[in-house]
């Protein structure tokens, strides 16, 4: 029976699944973690959404990369990609993951005929059983809504147990000792640990959530809006045990914000996102110093500084494209107060204006040099 299979054709379109840009660093090395020219498209009834359309980076071990852009952008959607948590209708259609040399994620296989839904679910059935001994133990996951996080009906001590359990040979009382440990590390009362998730604030959810991801001490941890629900206090607290942590053990992070102030005191590197696409990448200092993409500028522009001279806030006029039907050329020229013709017509590669300093856009090295400057 599996011979007799009804072929269709390919829904996706040919243009929108070709490399378009340089990778930002170099093939070959001994990478950690390898993002490499990755697209991600979701099915919806009008088309297909590009959530994440070329975006390439390398990390080593103990690095941190922050993932910056407004909301939509595609920033969570390429930390699910990478530890294969898309939904049903979510396919890479472009480029691969690698983690320590090994590819977890590629193109998704075209799945037609009378067999579709069983060829799907022994699909999934084979990336669970790759993605199993990697998620959580090498690679885990700070999530963005820690309220909806845990399992309701269980305790959270009881959640964290079971996390370690699942991939450490110790104990009951060994796990437990260890998550007790944990929430005293994020500020939490160890005695808390028999609580159930509705007895905790947000902020006490969000801080459980992070001693959940550190539980099986990940070489990679991803940390989406890890601060969000936190007041300033306990974010700089926080922050500063997330980086204590990453000397000690060696981890890796991708920290993924909105606040590029996050950024500028954890991270290593910076990668801003826009419409699906990669805007800008390179060192922290560089970008901040230097930027090169209209859109960082924009960025850096909308957050206040305690340092320097007191500027006025500007915001960036009109809103993120529909990513069914994104602009022609430049996704962010709609918006963009350097857009000429050229922006509206073809689309920016990513260039090197400067060493470790990439930008998308016609005139990057004219933004960088200071030879094109906002009026």
């Amino acid at each position: 029976m599996e011979d007799m299979e009804i072929k269709e054709e390919q829904t996706f379109e040919t243009e929108d699944t070709t490399e378009t840009s340089t990778l930002p660093y170099r093939e070959g090395e001994d990478y950690l973690l390898e993002v490499n020219h990755l697209k991600v498209y979701f099915e919806v009834l009008g088309g297909h959404v590009k959530a994440v359309d070329d975006v390439s980076f390398a990390m080593k071990p103990g690095e941190t990369l922050g993932l910056v852009g407004e909301s939509g952008c595609g920033k969570t959607t390429t930390a699910f990609a990478i530890n294969r948590l898309l939904p049903s209708n979510g396919n890479i259609i472009g480029g691969y993951i690698k983690y320590k040399g090994k590819i977890i994620g590629e193109k998704d296989p075209e799945v037609t005929g009378l067999f579709k839904d069983r060829k799907k679910r022994n699909i999934y059935r084979e990336r669970e059983a790759m993605m199993a001994p990697i998620r959580w133990k090498e690679i885990s996951m700070i999530f963005q809504s820690a309220m909806n996080a845990f399992n309701p009906v269980h305790k959270i001590g009881n959640q964290i147990v079971e996390a370690i359990l699942a991939h450490e040979d110790v104990t009951q009382e060994e796990a437990l000792e260890r998550a007790k440990k944990l929430f005293k590390v994020v500020g939490l009362p160890p005695g808390r640990v028999v609580g159930y998730p509705h007895e905790f604030s947000g902020g006490m959810r969000q801080r459980a959530m992070i001693a959940m991801a550190l539980a099986c001490n990940p070489s990679l941890l991803i940390a989406d809006e890890p601060t969000t629900a936190l007041d300033v206090i306990m974010q700089d607290r926080i922050l500063a045990e997330i980086k204590r942590l990453q000397k000690k053990l060696g981890i890796a992070m991708i920290i993924i914000t909105h606040d590029v102030s996050v950024v500028a005191e954890t991270a290593d590197r910076m990668l801003v996102m826009y419409a699906g696409k990669m805007m800008e990448y390179g060192d922290i200092g560089e970008l901040f110093h230097r930027p090169a993409h209209p859109y960082t500028i924009g960025l850096l522009g909308s957050f206040p500084s305690i340092k320097g001279e007191k500027k006025k806030l500007k915001s960036i006029p009109g809103s993120p494209p529909d990513l069914v039907n994104p602009p022609s050329g430049c996704r962010f020229h709609p918006r963009c107060k350097f857009a000429k013709p050229k922006c509206m017509e073809e689309e920016p590669a990513l260039i090197e204006v400067a060493e470790n300093h990439w930008a998308a856009c016609h005139f990057a090295r004219e933004i960088y040099s200071g030879e094109l400057k906002e009026e």
